[in-house]
């Protein structure tokens, strides 16, 4: 079996720098779709370096009651979301698994990787190709369209799939800067799995800190694949204050919902047309997505440029400094 090329993202700011030849303190990165704010990360405590993480030290208490997670359902913090959804595939025996397009693309090499048979489907495609798959992978909303599935489409899809003994898996990484409705709360179903992150919304990408939600016999063959310790005990430490914190949670969630409204305004001047539903970033559909792309990048902007179909995506600026010189610099090219 031949393995899948690693997927490029965004945030390679040092190979832009050398590709450009501007020196990475000059550059406005606005190609992940981070929250430019971050959670404020205190002094942690010097006990938390010199101790191994202890699963017991009411994390998972704290992750449920931050998401209001079900008893009968499995919650584990995970190394990142992106550890859970590389590690899913093993615990299915060989299948046929439909994996968004466009969308992140480390849920079809996750599966490709362990052999499953993988089927990329448009939002249009999933009702017609649904009888025939065994896991359907949805990020909601979507990265990097912004698009947002109705709850009751994702509760339609999933009863057909566990009808079957299939998964749902929902990738909400992106959920809390949106006005979508989360599936934890139905957790406490078979055959569905929701990914929770907090480098997006928390501004924590760093950390590599999520959960994984489930049933809990799945939640607990992922920890055998994680094995102990997965999670360090700073990260654990950090997440247990940061999930606590609804007071900014709500202030993020203003502040980010007004810089894209910002971002909004700024790209619509420049003749661009930004779409999708999530606060931390929009898609730009344009045909000369890659020229745009090129031009930004000699002056130091770094976005994301995606080719099927052709487009940009442009994270949130961090302050006004940062907004007009995006809009200076986009005022330059033949948008």
């Amino acid at each position: 079996m031949s393995v899948p090329v690693r997927e490029h993202h965004g945030g390679r700011l040092h190979e832009a720098a050398r590709r450009w030849g501007i020196p990475v303190s000059d550059w406005l990165d606005l190609s992940t779709g981070i929250s430019p704010w971050s959670w404020p990360v205190p002094v942690l405590p010097t006990s938390v370096w010199q101790r191994l993480p202890d699963e017991d030290d009411g994390l998972e208490a704290l992750c449920r009651h931050w998401l209001a997670v079900p008893g009968e359902a499995g919650c584990l913090p995970v190394p990142g979301s992106q550890a859970a959804l590389q590690l899913l595939p093993r615990l299915r025996t060989t299948c046929r698994v439909g994996v968004p397009l466009p969308g992140y693309r480390e849920h079809a090499l996750a599966w490709q990787r362990e052999g499953h048979e993988v089927v990329p489907l448009s939002v249009e495609q999933i009702d017609a190709a649904l009888p025939d798959l065994d896991v359907l992978v949805c990020i909601n909303p979507n990265n990097p369209t912004g698009h947002l599935y109705p709850t009751d489409t994702l509760l339609h899809w999933h009863q057909q799939l566990t009808a079957k003994g299939g998964w749902l898996v929902v990738d909400e990484a992106f959920l809390d800067a949106s006005d979508g409705e989360s599936l934890v709360s139905r957790c406490d179903q078979p055959g569905l799995i929701v990914l929770r992150s907090l480098g997006k919304f928390f501004g924590l990408a760093g950390l590599r800190a999520g959960v994984m939600v489930g049933p809990t016999a799945v939640c607990e063959a992922l920890a055998d694949q994680l094995g102990p310790w997965a999670l360090s005990h700073p990260a654990r430490w950090v997440m247990a204050q940061a999930v606590q914190d609804r007071g900014w949670q709500q202030l993020q969630r203003q502040r980010l919902r007004q810089a894209r409204q910002r971002l909004n305004e700024l790209l619509s001047k420049a003749g661009l047309f930004p779409q999708g539903d999530s606060d931390l970033f929009a898609l730009c559909v344009h045909d000369e997505a890659e020229a745009i792309r090129d031009g930004l990048a000699r002056q130091g902007i770094l976005v994301r440029h995606f080719q099927q179909p052709a487009a940009l995506r442009f994270g949130l600026p961090g302050n006004e400094r940062e907004e007009q010189r995006l809009l200076l610099a986009l005022q330059t090219l033949p948008v």
